[in-house]
């Protein structure tokens, strides 16, 4: 069965920068996803298009093809008031959620002090090309809840 709009997609990854240098992988845990409905980069889902099970590909993305360029006013000062969670001893590297006024927003805390951490909200591989190896593992029909919620349930089809 080939990889198109509707169809859930089970793969491995191994994702790596521009060095070669290992940022993460998938071997435990394959990833799914709903196959034309904006689950995963853009144009990852593009390059697997027609793909099918079996397929072993490596993909390489710039950085504006995958999370685009770091934003530099994306560093900013926040009051610890507006961190979702009751932690009180913030250290850098630690990712925390931040309730503003366009709702939640992740960041990654770069500077923290008493009353005010500095974070970070690029995306972590902002400003990074990226290299995928892609092990695909299976691609079978999504079932109607999929379809309906817009994204696929796991990787046996029950999972939300």
């Amino acid at each position: 069965m080939k990889i198109f709009k509707d169809k859930v997609v089970i793969f491995n990854y191994i994702l790596k920068n521009k060095n070669n240098e290992e940022l993460e992988r998938s071997d435990d845990e394959p990833m799914a996803y709903l196959h034309g409905h904006n689950n995963i980069l853009f144009f990852l889902e593009k390059e697997l298009e027609g793909c099918i099970a079996g397929d072993q590909l490596d993909i390489e993305l710039t950085a504006s093809q995958a999370y685009g360029s770091r934003d530099e006013s994306a560093c900013q000062r926040v009051p610890k008031k507006h961190l979702l969670g009751n932690k009180k001893n913030y250290k850098v590297g630690d990712h925390v959620k931040i309730n503003t006024e366009d709702g939640i927003k992740d960041g990654t805390v770069i500077k923290a002090g008493k009353f005010n951490i500095d974070v970070d909200t690029n995306h972590p591989y902002a400003g990074l090309d990226l290299k995928f190896h892609i092990n695909i593992k299976e691609v079978r029909d999504a079932e109607p809840d999929e379809l309906s919620h817009g994204h696929a349930h796991g990787v046996g089809g029950h999972k939300h």
